[in-house]
């Protein structure tokens, strides 16, 4: 069977929500409303694994999730939207505006997934 052949089985299948957050500043950060199965078995196990420090275990649990959930990140008028341009930007991003971050995917997990916390 071909590619071809295998496309035309599958249906298109519609965009995920997704929900903007604005902060102070005017930047704009854009999260998907959903969480696959697969991360939520990431962030389980994640969680089960040994780590350096409970607070290197922290770190990872929000680097995992920005990187699930962020869509789009506008900084300064200029937008991000690749996964690896959003987590450099993440990586690079100063205490306050991690801080931000951290804020608005506890509130948007609240909202969505009262189940997962940062």
């Amino acid at each position: 069977m071909g590619r071809r052949s295998r496309r035309r089985g599958q249906r298109e299948s519609a965009p995920a929500s997704t929900t903007d957050y604005r902060d102070a500043e005017g930047n704009v950060l854009t999260l998907r409303d959903e969480l696959s199965a697969g991360t939520l078995r990431q962030l389980e196990q994640l969680d089960a694994r040994p780590a350096a420090s409970a607070e290197d275990r922290w770190q990872r649990r929000v680097e995992l999730l920005f990187e699930r959930l962020a869509v789009s990140w506008e900084i300064a008028g200029l937008p991000l939207s690749s996964q690896k341009e959003l987590l450099g930007r993440y990586r690079m991003a100063s205490g306050e505006e991690r801080r931000w971050i951290r804020e608005t995917l506890s509130e948007h997990l609240a909202e969505r997934h009262p189940d997962v916390t940062v």
